[in-house]
């Protein structure tokens, strides 16, 4: 399968350097083997998404395999939930691909081709110079340019998208799993921040069109050194709080104790 155009919404198939629809709207690859499906007037700002400093600070943090058990803990379910006739898995807010080339190793068991979308050309750039065995586009999660029903499941880690849209591209019978902050996480982090700690509210999202299936709890302690707390912070909604002294504070560490916990959720799409 392939991609729909993010004017028209017609199919757009590929040729060796472009992605064209019937009504002549052209997309190129780029020379890493993207493709920029978000067009100037979807746009909410000149550069949407992390930044490339904030994609490397991601970057060297995940690669350091704190979040490992948590994209193993997704993979597990994919790996159960995916039909063998399995044609298509879609990781939606991928940033530089840490978990959907993973993912893609699971989706590969069952045959099917895996796509990475984020709205930040830094990280889609990085994603698909390092993982070539995932299609990567720079679009918007609230208008998904898929056909409808060609996805058997969407993973949704941290990212917003529309109920509609979901609803729209996964198959009746798919599935769509997200990832989200559970109470506790990140306190130890927020403590340095706030004079008093405000936990994540409990999990309470409602999908129109699907019915819950299961819910995994995932929590446990990272030990990071001060590099890898400051590039944790880099990575979190609150760090535009941290004062200087904060910054500071953690650099200078040689060991942070750090809790996480996310909430696992597993969606099925409505027959």
């Amino acid at each position: 399968m392939s991609f729909t155009c993010p004017l028209c919404h017609a199919p757009l198939r590929r040729t060796e350097a472009s992605f064209i629809c019937p009504q002549r709207h052209q997309f190129d690859l780029a020379k890493e083997g993207y493709v920029n499906l978000l067009p100037v007037q979807h746009k909410r700002s000149r550069e949407p998404g992390d930044s490339a400093e904030m994609m490397q600070a991601r970057r060297a943090f995940l690669d350091a395999g704190h979040y490992q058990p948590l994209r193993e803990a997704i993979s597990q379910q994919l790996e159960m939930r995916l039909p063998a006739s399995a044609q298509a898995l879609l990781d939606i807010g991928c940033g530089e691909g840490y978990y959907t080339h993973a993912f893609a190793q699971t989706a590969s068991h069952h045959g099917a081709q895996t796509f990475g979308l984020d709205v930040s050309k830094a990280a889609i750039r990085a994603a698909a110079k390092r993982y070539p065995q995932v299609t990567f586009c720079v679009a918007s999660s609230h208008r998904l340019p898929f056909e409808d029903s060609s996805m058997d499941a969407v993973v949704r880690i941290y990212a917003p998208c529309s109920a509609q849209e979901l609803a729209r591209v996964v198959k009746p019978g798919g599935w769509v799993i997200t990832a989200a902050p559970g109470p506790q996480h990140l306190k130890a982090l927020k403590g340095l921040i706030y004079d008093e700690v405000q936990l994540h509210a409990l999990q309470t999202e409602e999908i129109t069109g699907f019915t819950l299936r299961d819910h995994i709890a995932l929590g446990y302690i990272m030990n990071l050194s001060g590099k890898e707390a400051v590039a944790l912070l880099q990575m979190t909604p609150f760090a535009w709080r941290a004062k200087p002294a904060v910054w500071e504070e953690l650099e200078k560490m040689t060991q942070f104790a750090c809790e996480t916990d996310f909430s696992i959720q597993c969606w099925q799409r409505d027959a």
